[in-house]
């Protein structure tokens, strides 16, 4: 009676800490856990100016037009095929050119010449364009929009790749989520952000699981941003693993040979 009692004393016991396994490994890949059990409630929000703002090597494509087409046709590139460098041969229908912003920040446009976009927004540089070509033209309607917007995704997500979009708000969730999300591998709570601003190279690491994030100028990423997802300890330790597992095969396999070459040798010498 007594072996039995402790045998199933043994099994609970197994019982919780499989349980309590379970519940660690589910924790680790939660996001926001410190939101609570409230159906609903409000994010604490970012604060400040996250606007795009142009630097050099960027991509622009303006349009200007009217009530009158023919008054600000002298204010557009021609049409091209394709618009932007990085899509050579693929695009098949003509579309805009692009304005590439020269390492001084600006931009050469028919008829207003050389323009000044370097850490303005977009909306900035629309404006301004507008209010050029009203001294000639009434009502004029400019559309300003960055083409070619890229940040690189590495580490632990599904699928790492330098993510390219138009969208003039562009989040660290919007980046993860375009590479398919975080791995089972990933660890949450060292996301890091790498940016290059003023030729200074600056870092900082975001923790998933707390919806402070929400807050950091780190939050919405900027152009070339690079965004590294660091490996748990698990991913680590198979690597290790796998390392050593393939240096023995290769010496148990140069061994192999070496003793074949010898067993030859004699064989060859005894003939």
């Amino acid at each position: 009676m007594n072996r039995m009692k402790s045998r199933l004393l043994i099994v609970l016991i197994a019982a919780a800490t499989l349980l309590s396994c379970t519940s660690s490994k589910e924790n680790t890949l939660a996001y926001f856990k410190n939101l609570g059990d409230a159906p609903h409630g409000v994010l604490p929000g970012a604060k400040g100016d996250y606007e795009i703002r142009l630097q050099p090597d960027d991509e622009l494509v303006i349009s200007v037009t009217s009530a009158i087409p023919e008054a600000t046709a002298a204010y557009n590139l021609p049409m091209n095929n394709p618009a932007t460098r990085g899509a050579y041969l693929v695009q098949t229908q003509a579309r805009s050119q692009t304005y590439l912003v020269d390492n001084q920040g600006y931009i050469m446009m028919p008829v207003l010449g050389r323009v000044a976009v370097g850490g303005k927004t977009t909306d900035e540089v629309r404006d301004y364009i507008t209010t050029q070509v009203a001294k000639e033209v009434k009502d004029p309607f400019v559309r300003v929009e960055i083409v070619n917007f890229g940040v690189d995704v590495l580490g632990e997500v599904k699928n790492p790749h330098r993510v390219v979009t138009g969208q003039q708000y562009f989040t660290l969730l919007d980046a993860l989520a375009a590479c398919g999300d975080l791995t089972e591998f990933a660890r949450r709570d060292r996301v890091y952000v790498i940016r290059t601003e003023n030729n200074q190279r600056t870092y900082h690491r975001m923790d998933l699981a707390d919806s402070e994030i929400f807050n950091s100028p780190y939050f919405y990423l900027i152009q070339n941003d690079v965004v590294y997802v660091e490996p748990n300890q698990i991913r680590i330790d198979n690597s290790k693993y796998n390392q050593n597992n393939a240096f023995k095969l290769s010496v148990i396999s140069t061994i192999v040979s070496s003793v074949s070459v010898v067993a030859s040798l004699v064989i060859a010498l005894a003939r």
